[in-house]
């Protein structure tokens, strides 16, 4: 039973729910990734699922409750860390990462969408800055271990150098700064690196 209080689509279901939750989170993903969000429409999105529009409006509510459950999803689901012993291939491993996503046919526009969504919604904000925060945390141990082995500052704050990785790969993707490829990503890992190990970050 629901708790009292939840938000629609805040609940983690089992069974044949769960299947119906997948099902519908894999048509709003595709549906943003085609149309936008300023176009997702909840009736749209149980024709693709398969589901009956009833169950979609009682469950999400809203297309900004679809939405953020799908960022909760996508963080849940997200691939672990590389852990490879050595600063600079640990950060371009998570910058290759970050690059094959984003350039990706669906996944690019995908994150387009809900970025724009993030901006106009406070839910979705939320559900966008903690599926972030998951993958900062995830991939901040590789820094981390780099101060411990010595190739990093004491103090230097990991979840600084993960967002520096991204961030140059992400203007890349919202501004149209270039292609999102292999060099591009290897030149972001380098740079933050190169700025840990001047001290940039430390606290």
């Amino acid at each position: 039973m629901a708790s009292e209080g939840a938000e629609p689509g805040s609940i983690r279901p089992g069974g044949r729910t769960a299947r119906v939750r997948e099902s519908v989170l894999r048509a709003a993903g595709d549906a943003l990734a085609e149309h936008g969000f300023d176009r997702l429409d909840l009736a749209d999105v149980a024709r693709r699922a398969e589901v009956g529009k009833t169950t979609v409006y009682r469950r999400w509510s809203t297309p900004t409750g679809l939405v953020a459950d799908l960022l909760d999803d996508m963080a849940e689901q997200s691939s672990p860390r590389t852990a490879t012993g050595s600063l600079i291939d640990d950060l371009r491993a998570n910058a290759r990462l970050v690059a094959t996503t984003l350039s990706d046919p669906r996944q690019g526009p995908l994150f387009k969408s809900v970025i724009a969504a993030a901006t106009c919604d406070p839910r979705t904000a939320g559900a966008l800055h903690r599926f972030y925060a998951v993958r900062v945390e995830e991939w901040s141990g590789c820094v981390t271990e780099a101060v411990e082995r010595g190739e990093l500052p004491a103090g230097t704050n990991a979840g600084e150098v993960i967002r520096a990785v991204s961030a140059p790969l992400y203007y890349r993707l919202l501004a149209g700064g270039g292609p999102l490829d292999e060099a591009a990503a290897d030149r972001a890992a380098e740079a933050a690196a190169a700025a840990a190990r001047a001290g940039v970050y430390v606290d």
